[in-house]
């Protein structure tokens, strides 16, 4: 059972609007995630041994959000308030306490503009308030002719299922999210792939990502935002080691190649990562796919 606790702050503001996800503030109403990616970066914290079961569910969230939008809002501080930054916002539990939803209820009502990022389907359900968000959001002056009031940006790694099913196990498989993204894009939300970490030698070839690229092009996506893995930490929770443990399982014949990257860094070398970006260059300009939301 997921524990259950009162935060004392939810919305926090950012330093600096970051380029790629728009958030001015983030807010996160769980801790912790039961989606268990080998590859998060909450991974080696204290909650990454048992993230499942170290879940929290921050029951005041909502009448906090409340009072803080509140004063923002009389003080005109409007902005992307993402959700969510560090756990996502559709994790299973949210069917039952549906703290998202009412968070949710609450930036409508002070007119702010949203961006979900997830790798769950489980957003259709707020489908009829996202939409409501976005007509009447009022957004930073410097975005209000480029965007509307609410983003949905849908997290991959892979659009395999099985390939999911090894490195995301609890997460929405990848073809119900692609039929999530379908229905959001075709209420006219602004919709996007969050398509990171790609899997070296497994989701990064050729021969996938064009697979990719062509499902995300048929669905009609906005933007694509692309990245290559990084691994943390040497205990038994870490990023590098369940990520390693499982090339070690499932693709065995990998090993020798993921050793030559990882055995002494936690990126990929510079080469890796340029010819990365300079793929994801061509990829997006022969599909017709912005790499940015704006």
């Amino acid at each position: 059972m997921p524990k259950k606790r009162k935060a004392k702050s939810i919305l926090n503001k950012t330093k600096r609007r970051d380029a790629w996800f728009l958030d001015d503030y983030t807010v996160n109403p769980y801790s912790a995630c039961s989606f268990n990616c080998l590859f998060c970066f909450i991974r080696g914290s204290k909650y990454g041994t048992h993230m499942g079961t170290a879940l929290e569910i921050k029951t005041n969230a909502p009448e906090l959000l409340e009072k803080q939008l509140s004063i923002r809002a009389r003080k005109n501080e409007y902005g992307f308030i993402v959700l969510s930054s560090a756990t996502d916002p559709y994790l299973k539990a949210e069917s039952e306490y549906r703290l998202t939803q009412q968070m949710l209820e609450v930036i409508w009502k002070y007119k702010f503009p949203v961006h979900i990022i997830t790798r769950s389907d489980l957003v259709i359900r707020d489908l009829e308030i996202l939409n409501s968000i976005n007509e009447d959001a009022i957004l930073p002056s410097d975005l209000a002719q480029k965007l509307k009031g609410t983003l949905v940006t849908f997290s991959f790694s892979t659009i395999e299922d099985s390939i999911a099913q090894i490195f995301e196990p609890g997460a929405t498989p990848p073809s119900a999210r692609i039929e999530a993204v379908q229905k959001i894009k075709e209420s006219g939300l602004k919709t996007g792939i969050s398509f990171m970490p790609m899997i070296p030698y497994i989701t990064d070839t050729t021969e996938q990502l064009t697979a990719s690229f062509e499902v995300f092009k048929k669905v009609d996506v906005d933007y694509i935002l692309p990245a290559t893995i990084a691994l943390y930490g040497e205990g038994k929770a870490d990023s590098k080691t369940l990520v390693l443990g499982a090339i070690e399982k499932h693709y065995p014949e990998l090993v020798p190649k993921y050793q030559r990257l990882f055995s002494k860094h936690n990126e990929l070398p510079a080469y890796y990562r340029e010819a990365f970006d300079k793929k994801m260059d061509e990829m997006c300009a022969t599909y017709g796919i912005k790499r940015a939301i704006i």
